[in-house]
């Protein structure tokens, strides 16, 4: 026992000491285990830890309690009910301790005021029955919503002409330019006439351009039971097919924003365009139009003589035989729009950033809808709220992003992408300098299968996201196993065109963007019928596709506000760049054009964008040394160069003859366009 001898021998001074410095060794080991508890207690989790803690926050029970809400009466664009659900979307954003304000535009809409269509076999004076059809969706047995189908707006065509006309019928097809070259090569002659098409490859204001530009006098567009009848499967409510009654309504006005403010927002006191200018501008369908239904759409084929249609312009079994025309039958139609300034609302939440507060990863979605809307758009809605409350849920946690997420529900995206495109033309400036990424969902859930649409710097993000999400339909598996399975060609499509509230941020400003979607076109889409009760049976049963996107959507979010360097993939990028300039040469083959230039930017880009990952790969390795933490404006710049790099695409004076859209890459096909 040496040492109790070696203590025994120590003076009385010695030994003072010694208990005195046992005692303060106690002291500052309970002290330190005293603040290391306290800072394992208090202090936030991990990044990581955050985002494992988002997915698990999952609720398909919330999400189906969102949408019951938003859905419960129609709320088209500038009235009442929407207005409504903008409170209601602020209050649940509230509630999550999300600081949450509105913002208000005065846009240019139109209502309709009176509509009719009538159809005689023979034009008058001759004798004959006359049909006046009464455009009116039915009410089905067991309609939960009967009590305010009265609410629904009376099927149009929004910014079609107002004015009356009549013609002989003549059938057209989808209305496609190829659509009226046949008929010119079949020889008839639509000059006058009232032409039917019918919905389901292009949008439906270039239908109404085409009839126009081929000398008709108006148009009628139905949805052909054919395309939108469901499948075999039946029609709603027994099976989700398009009710014989169903009207697809929408826009035809075919560029973004307000229409009379082009270029600019629509604020306060601010100069408008005249009519006369926007007739002008040939942006408008300039003729009159109503859209109908599938029994109505037949009810004039029967009344169209004249040559017998080709068989891929035929309807489907049990239709009528489609002949071109024009004539016997003979429309009389009348379309005239209410043509107001009405208030429409943005509702905001915002994540303050703790290290890059100036720096915004934006996550969007309309509100408005031109019915119920349960797919187009409340899904995407519910799923905004749902993503906003798990990020009320990690707050709490302690976790704070480290740059600012905005949280923005758009207005009036059903009449031309209104709502998000006067916010970005006001703010531009400051999105062109501060945006990191927008990532938009629309129709969130429409059925199964998941489809992503990205700028190809976000792809391996998409991809890595999905990983750690399981499949709703198949819980065995991950949401990128089923994706991948279900996808041969290409995984991830592009964005182009105008297709939802992504389009004023990428085309217009440069951003890198996304937009995702569970499902896609669905039968009963922009009509009565788009609601709870469909989603319910049909569209997502158990509410489990919601929570998958909310979680994908979040996830993506998370990463981007997050992640010290931006994960963005520039190879990649230029990959992309020289497969689509490859097509585009084979399509120019024969011409007198040189891609060599092109080739060589591409080339120089994927050199730049090498250099840069292998800087951050560099500055990674050296984490444990730590330098490279005490060097924040090198990360900062890092940074900088990958979120400007999109818009190094732009140009100033735009697309020739779309000089709105100043995204120079749109040479990438898009995979869906919606119409």
């Amino acid at each position: 026992m040496p040492r109790l001898v070696e203590k025994t021998l120590l003076t009385h001074s010695a030994t003072a000491a010694a208990i005195t410095r046992s005692a303060t060794a106690r002291v500052l080991l309970t002290a330190i285990t005293t603040l290391l508890i306290l800072y394992l207690t208090i202090s936030p989790p991990s990044k990581s830890t955050c985002h494992s803690l988002f997915l698990s926050f999952s609720d398909n029970a919330t999400a189906a309690r969102h949408l019951l809400a938003l859905t419960r009466r129609p709320h088209v664009a500038g009235t009442a009910a929407n207005a409504a659900a903008a409170a209601y979307v602020l209050a649940v954003l509230s509630s999550s301790s999300l600081p949450a304000y509105s913002v208000s535009y005065d846009v240019f809409l139109n209502y309709p005021i009176r509509r009719s269509l009538i159809l005689s076999p023979f034009p008058p004076p001759l004798p004959g029955p006359i049909l006046a059809f009464d455009l009116v969706q039915e009410i089905y047995p067991g309609d939960p919503y009967a009590d305010v189908a009265a609410e629904v707006l009376p099927t149009f065509h929004a910014y079609a002409s107002s004015g009356a006309t009549a013609g002989p019928a003549a059938y057209a097809n989808y209305g496609r330019l190829e659509d009226f070259a046949a008929l010119r090569v079949a020889g008839v002659n639509v000059t006058g006439a009232v032409v039917l098409a019918r919905y389901g490859e292009i949008f439906r204001g270039d239908i109404l351009k085409n009839a126009k530009d081929a000398g008709a006098a108006a148009a009628v567009v139905f949805t052909d039971a054919k395309d939108y009848g469901g499948g075999g499967r039946g029609r709603f409510p027994e099976g989700p097919g398009m009710p014989a009654s169903g009207v697809q309504v929408g826009t035809t006005y075919r560029a973004v924003g307000d229409p009379t403010t082009p270029g600019w927002a629509s604020t306060s006191g601010c100069e408008r365009w005249s009519a006369a200018e926007m007739a002008a501008s040939g942006l408008g369908p300039g003729i009159p139009s109503l859209p109908v239904s599938a029994r109505d759409g037949e009810a004039i084929l029967r009344t169209i003589g004249g040559q017998v249609a080709a068989d891929d312009w035929q309807g489907g079994e049990g239709a009528p035989l489609y002949r071109l025309g024009p004539g016997p039958g003979f429309l009389n139609l009348t379309f005239i729009g209410n043509e107001t300034l009405a208030t429409i609302q943005n509702v905001f939440a915002v994540i303050e950033g703790e290290e890059e507060p100036d720096r915004y990863v934006l996550l969007g979605n309309h509100r408005d809808a031109w019915t119920f809307g349960a797919v187009d758009p409340s899904s995407g809605t519910a799923a905004l709220l749902e993503v906003a409350q798990r990020f009320g849920k990690l707050q709490k946690k302690g976790w704070r992003p480290r740059r600012t997420i905005i949280i923005c529900n758009w207005d009036a995206e059903e009449y031309g992408l209104i709502g998000s495109t006067e916010w970005v033309e006001e703010n531009r400036e400051m999105l062109a300098s501060r945006a990191v990424a927008y990532l938009n969902v629309d129709c969130a859930v429409s059925g199964p299968g998941f489809q992503a649409f990205a700028t190809p710097q976000l792809d391996e993000l998409l991809k890595q996201a999905s990983k750690k999400v399981q499949d709703p339909d198949n819980s065995s598996q991950t949401l990128y196993e089923s994706w991948i399975a279900s996808n041969y060609s290409s995984l991830i499509g592009r964005l182009g065109g105008r297709g939802s509230d992504y389009a004023a941020f990428l085309q217009h400003v440069g951003v890198p963007s996304v937009d995702m979607i569970f499902g896609g076109g669905y039968p009963v889409y922009h009509s009565m019928y788009d609601d709870f009760v469909w989603m319910e049976k049909f569209g997502d049963p158990m509410f489990h596709r919601h929570v998958a996107v909310a979680s994908i959507w979040g996830l993506v979010a998370l990463r981007l506000a997050d992640e010290e360097f931006l994960p963005f993939d520039y190879i990649s990028y230029a990959s992309e760049l020289q497969r689509s300039t490859k097509i585009v040469e084979d399509d120019a083959l024969g011409m007198p054009v040189t891609f060599a230039p092109l080739y060589k930017s591409i080339e120089e880009l994927k050199k730049a964008a090498t250099k840069i990952d292998n800087q951050i790969k560099a500055l990674e390795r050296n984490f444990l040394s730590l330098n490279w933490r005490k060097d924040p404006l090198k990360v900062r710049e890092l940074n900088d160069r990958l979120m400007m790099a999109e818009r190094a695409f732009t140009d100033r004076d735009g697309l020739f003859g779309r000089e709105w859209y100043k995204h120079l890459a749109l040479m990438m096909p898009p995979r869906r366009q919606r119409a």
